[in-house]
């Protein structure tokens, strides 16, 4: 078995000192350009693959940062994914990726596997509205932060960075473009209780039809888990209902997709009989025969700027930081499923939300 190359070395084949391979190793300062060329190539001629074990013993860090979300079955977390992934390897960084499945339990575990192989941070995009895990995590002021969900605790809100989309405003942009184009009657399907997200959009739907002056019917109103199984089910629902809404607003575009499909198996025309809408322009929503009107959220910016101001932080060390909010501003994005003639219709809203 070869004997594995080390920094000495390369030191003693080119006669420079253990600190000097060790600079030019690192991309530092201070070494002759030629001095760091022959280093570099005797590196390589010789095989050299740096111990990352001993470095994040010297360094106190292992360069690796977890992934916590709900769900990988939903696209949106796809195109968030991305986002965090390319801007960390930007960074010098590797992801861990872990699904909760949205229990709070298997939450809690993959954060003590993160913790056991040394992460310097997690994202957490799997927040619920009162997140024990994250509480703790934030009261021993690891570095964390939140994209996408967040956590309402004093705590959590006075200590970690939090970076989302404004779902208050684009709930409410979702359900006025409804209301302008003539619907009365709206459906609602918002998300999971537990999840700030699904909150954020029914309170903004809510107080576009407050703004408007439309009634709140309780049965025009269900509750989702983000997923298409319950878009479709909630779907079947609003069908069984006399007087059915004749536009529904699915606060994802997942969702939105079961909605679809249950129409579309009892022949109902959309939008001719039925609108729809839905939130977070994921991929799918563009497609030909779907073309899903949807308010859209700049996912990879999300993932990305998330992932910046956690190695941000980082690198801040013990230092005392007030904790941050980034909210990006949603888009309503028009397409097929609410129709395309709006007479007189305004895109941007005059309403302060």
């Amino acid at each position: 078995m070869n004997k594995k190359v080390n920094i000495k070395d390369i030191a003693r084949i080119a006669k420079v000192s253990h600190t000097t391979v060790s600079r030019a190793l690192n991309n530092k300062s201070r070494i002759r350009c030629e001095t760091k060329e022959k280093i570099l190539q005797i590196a390589k001629e010789l095989g050299y693959r740096p111990d990352f074990i001993a470095r994040s013993l010297v360094m106190k860090r292992t360069k690796t940062l977890g992934l916590v979300i709900t769900n990988i079955a939903n696209p949106f977390y796809t195109e968030l994914a991305q986002g965090i992934e390319k801007t960390a390897t930007r960074l010098g960084y590797s992801i861990i990726f872990c699904s909760t499945q949205s229990d709070i339990s298997t939450e809690r575990q993959y954060i003590e596997m993160l913790r056991s192989k040394g992460v310097d941070g997690i994202v957490f995009s799997s927040a619920h509205m009162e997140d024990p895990n994250i509480v703790a995590l934030a009261e021993e002021e690891f570095p964390i932060i939140l994209v996408n969900r967040r956590t309402y605790h004093p705590v959590v809100k006075e200590k970690v960075d939090y970076v989302g989309v404004d779902n208050i405003l684009g709930g409410f942009l979702a359900v006025e473009h409804l209301i302008r184009l003539g619907h009365k009657r709206i459906g609602v399907i918002g998300g999971s209780a537990e999840s700030s997200v699904g909150l954020e959009r029914l309170e903004g739907g809510k107080k576009a039809l407050e703004t408007y002056g439309l009634e709140q019917r309780d049965d025009f109103f269900f509750e989702g888990n983000f997923l298409k199984k319950s878009g479709y089910e909630k779907g079947k629902q609003f069908l069984k209902i006399s007087d059915l809404p004749t536009a529904i607003f699915a606060a994802n575009d997942y969702m939105a997709l079961g909605v679809y499909q249950a129409l579309h198996e009892e022949r109902f025309r959309i939008p001719e009989d039925v609108a729809l809408i839905g939130f977070n322009d994921i991929e799918f929503s563009s497609m030909k025969g779907i073309e899903l009107t949807t308010i859209g959220q700049k996912k990879f910016e999300m993932g990305a700027i998330a992932v910046e101001m956690l190695v941000e932080k980082i690198g801040q060390g013990d230092s005392k930081v007030s904790a941050r909010e980034i909210l990006l501003m949603p888009e309503l994005i028009i397409r097929r499923t609410c129709g395309f003639h709006l007479k007189g219709y305004q895109l941007e809203s005059q309403v302060q939300v």
